[in-house]
């Protein structure tokens, strides 16, 4: 008996289900099989009309209690900039240092022509200062550039350190041709989650990390400083036996929103590996990146041991409005690391003091479109039915 109930319970829902939806598409009978190559519906303009299909929940995260110290210098002497950073959070590195075992410097070079918006040198020379009194362990300067990583070493005169700082044992490498990764998960644009290879030696234990970053604004981040340096300069490219075409760092430009998710999950899987941040700010870049930016004599440097902490205060000096990152809002809501600048104590000069506007790249406006409601769908996520189908949860 409870059988026969239950089938009949099925069968009328299924019957007020067809009635349903014969009353908004026809008889249900007639429908004819789904081709889901071409059932990418044009949804541009109606996501303002569907209603959220959970309540949106206005309060925020708990907030992230840990506080942050930054060391903020101004000074025309880049190498000395560095330095005096770094001397500024002395006590915080030193306990994170000792047990290391050799100490890894990420520098931010995303070509391997033209110096400005790349690391110089000389800025690498100011962490070498640091810690060679420090640590007596080999070093090794890691990049894995988007053209031919060691001929960028050679250009930007990084060959000439292993020869200043012999005690140190210097190595330059290649993270592509050293080809040791680990896989971390992304979404590409149509939401279909993909694995990338990012250098191995970023998430070695052994090593003490240290990012050597340059001010910059950037075309998806808004700007580049620490946390876009370590993530989206650690995806391989053109790996060993690779064809030239091959590189995960394309992966994570997969649309505005879909890549500041990555970068804030990737940061995720990376800050607990992560050991200084340093952002030299002696020559920034506005308006664009590379080759397409303008030089800002801003003078300064930044170190800190929380990456979130000293990009909030890179933020800062650059007079751009953290809630505009949104990756740095995810990794601070999180608690990746401390964005509140109540929270952050800086050490050096004011960082009213230290302010320049930026002018930011020409593309700003569509790489905010991240903080509005999504008029957008990616065309290959299914057959998406009108929104009156779905009841609200």
């Amino acid at each position: 008996m409870y059988r026969q109930s239950r089938r009949s319970l099925f069968q009328l829902a299924g019957m007020a289900a067809s009635a349903i939806l014969s009353g908004r598409r026809g008889n249900a009978q007639t429908q004819p099989t789904l081709d889901l190559k071409k059932a990418q519906p044009n949804l541009q303009g109606e996501a303002k009309q569907r209603p959220r299909m959970v309540p949106y929940n206005p309060e925020p995260f708990p907030a992230f209690e840990q506080r942050a110290a930054v060391g903020l210098i101004k000074g025309e002497d880049r190498r000395k900039n560095v330095y005096d950073a770094l001397m500024a959070i002395d006590d915080q590195i030193k306990p994170k240092l000792k047990n290391k075992k050799y100490v890894l410097i990420k520098p931010n070079n995303v070509g391997t022509v033209g110096q400005l918006g790349m690391t110089h040198a000389d800025a690498l020379r100011g962490i070498l200062d640091y810690v060679s009194t420090r640590f007596k362990g080999p070093v090794v300067i890691g990049e894995s550039s988007a053209g031919n990583t060691m001929q960028g070493f050679e250009n930007f005169q990084y060959n000439q350190l292993a020869g200043e700082y012999k005690q140190q044992k210097i190595q330059l490498v290649d993270f592509n041709e050293e080809g040791k990764y680990v896989v971390v998960p992304l979404i590409d644009f149509d939401l279909h989650v993909v694995p990338a290879r990012l250098a191995q030696r970023c998430f070695d234990p052994d090593a003490f990390v240290v990012c050597s970053a340059v001010m910059k604004v950037h075309n998806i981040a808004v700007v580049s400083l620490a946390v876009k340096n370590m993530v989206l300069g650690a995806p391989l490219h053109q790996g060993p036996k690779e064809t030239a075409r091959w590189s995960d760092k394309r992966r994570y430009h997969a649309g505005i929103r879909q890549s500041l998710y990555n970068i804030y999950l990737t940061a995720q899987k990376m800050a607990p590996h992560w050991g200084a941040a340093v952002i030299d700010g002696f020559e920034g870049v506005e308006g664009g990146f590379g080759i397409g930016g303008s030089a800002v004599p801003s003078r300064l440097a930044i170190a800190s041991t929380d990456f979130i902490a000293a990009d909030r205060i890179g933020a800062e000096v650059m007079g751009v409005d953290p809630n505009w990152l949104g990756w740095m809002k995810y990794c601070g809501e999180t608690g990746v690391g401390q964005w509140d600048l109540a929270k952050i104590d800086v050490r050096g000069v004011r960082t009213h003091d230290a302010q320049r506007k930026y002018r930011l790249h020409p593309d700003i406006e569509l790489q905010l479109r991240w903080m509005g409601p999504m008029e957008e769908l990616p065309p290959n996520l299914g057959w998406v039915r009108p929104v009156t189908d779905y009841i609200p949860v």
